[in-house]
């Protein structure tokens, strides 16, 4: 097994959020925090979906070398599964179940004729003897096929969750009443088993410039989506949250230092920035190739430091809202209450300010994180962001952008990443307007 430095930091991140439900899982505010998500259709349907792609990034989390080559290749567990999707390539653009190439060429027939045509692709829809006739109903078929396989799977698991769910509570309901999150568990497996299943005889989403099929670069992607939204936001929270609090209650000297600091860096264009700091990661790996040998070890390494300088440039936000509420809890009746009593003022900060100010950071940390996917479709883009070789959305869209202007357009590429890209941040948009709903405390007043 293979650890990679992002690997790493994932599964220490996915072990300290077990820890800390399990350290928090008999807190009443928090249980009743976690209730009114429970009870919003919204939040579940959102939650179930975030999930999802998390289960895709940490299967994709999971390397080790491959024993089907000498050289040992290094690939992850979804790699390994998908391995028929990234070995079905053709020589170029391919549509959406298409059986040929998307452009002309000059091809040989059967008697060695030459003449201008689409060429077969080598591997979509190849089981067909005579596709002009046999596309569009085999097709239909195969999508029936994959359509009442998908429904008995996931009636099967929705089943299973009922059974489980209706044994805790001791209710019968239908499964779309009881909780509309086994609804988009349905929907989910569904889709999954028929994108599944089509991929086996066509190139779903079709093939990009170098005939790589689209729904596996897709599919890669979301990890890369995943890494930059969570290990930036465990890079910038301790910052954020050390140096907010820490202004907002000494104020003074302490409270001018900091806000110095974080104005100093605003002043510095993020883009140039980050831009000088990947130029300084390329030079460095180049004078040290030994050290990179692979290419997933230095698309690895130069994806950690786009994290860290995303990380040093994004807790300024933050810190300046955590600094205003802990300028106005320091004045609150409890915390005055505590100075008089001479209690400590570590333990102040720890068991009356830090425990007042997790609803903002915790509010924060999920909007940001759908900033944060947002912003590195845009650095690779511009071409500063992940390494050229790593599967993400950005590059992607990088790569799409040129073909928008071809005719007849290429179009299947640049949509497959949005579509993604805008089911992930669309779910951790609609889950962190729920979570600021039930978490923070003047909401659970007002109610």
């Amino acid at each position: 097994m293979i650890v990679l430095w992002t690997d790493a930091l994932i599964f220490m991140l996915v072990f300290a959020l077990l820890a800390l439900g399990f350290y928090l899982r008999d807190k009443e505010h928090i249980k009743q925090g976690l209730q009114k998500i429970a009870d919003s259709k919204i939040g579940m349907v959102s939650l179930v979906v975030l999930l999802f792609f998390v289960g895709v990034g940490l299967l994709d989390s999971v390397h080790f070398k491959s024993a089907d080559n000498k050289g040992g290749e290094i690939v992850s567990l979804l790699d390994h599964w998908a391995a028929p999707l990234k070995e079905h390539v053709e020589k170029t653009y391919s549509a959406p179940f298409a059986t040929t190439l998307y452009s002309k060429e000059i091809t040989n027939t059967a008697e060695g004729t030459p003449q201008w045509g689409y060429p077969r692709l080598t591997f979509g829809g190849r089981h067909l003897q005579d596709p002009a006739t046999q596309h569009i109903p085999d097709i239909l078929q195969k999508t029936a096929i994959a359509f009442i396989q998908g429904l008995i799977i996931s009636s099967l698991m929705v089943l299973l969750l009922l059974l489980v769910r209706f044994k805790k509570q001791k209710a019968k309901k239908t499964f779309c009443s009881a909780s509309p999150a086994l609804c988009t568990v349905f929907v989910i497996v569904l889709a999954s088993n028929m994108l599944i299943y089509l991929s086996q005889y066509y190139h779903v989403f079709g093939t990009d410039k170098v005939g790589e099929d689209v729904l596996y670069q897709t599919v890669k992607s979301i990890r890369t989506g995943l890494v930059i939204g969570t290990l930036t936001t465990l890079i910038m929270l301790p910052m954020a949250i050390i140096f907010g609090i820490l202004a907002g209650f000494f104020q003074g000297w302490v409270d001018d230092v900091i806000q110095y600091i974080y104005t100093t860096l605003n002043s510095i264009p993020s883009v140039l920035l980050i831009a000088a700091s990947v130029l300084m990661v390329q030079v460095y790996m180049a004078n040290h190739e030994s050290s990179f040998t692979s290419v997933i070890v230095r698309s690895d390494t130069r994806l950690l430091f786009l994290c860290l300088i995303l990380g040093v440039t994004s807790w300024t936000g933050l810190c300046r809202l955590l600094r205003a509420e802990t300028l106005k809890l320091r004045e609150m009746e409890y915390v005055q209450a505590a100075h008089a009593l001479g209690v400590r003022q570590g333990t102040i900060l720890v068991r009356h300010i830090l425990p007042n100010v997790m609803h903002i950071v915790i509010i924060s940390v999920v909007l940001d994180f759908s900033s944060l996917v947002l912003a590195e479709a845009v650095l690779s883009y511009i071409n500063i962001g992940v390494d050229p070789t790593t599967y993400s959305w950005g590059n992607m869209i990088n790569g799409a952008r040129l073909e928008m202007a071809r005719e007849p357009i290429v179009w299947w590429s640049l949509s497959a990443a949005f579509v993604f890209m805008f089911a992930l941040v669309l779910a951790a948009n609609l889950f962190a307007d729920v979570v600021q709903n039930a978490l923070d405390p003047r909401a659970a007043h007002n109610d």
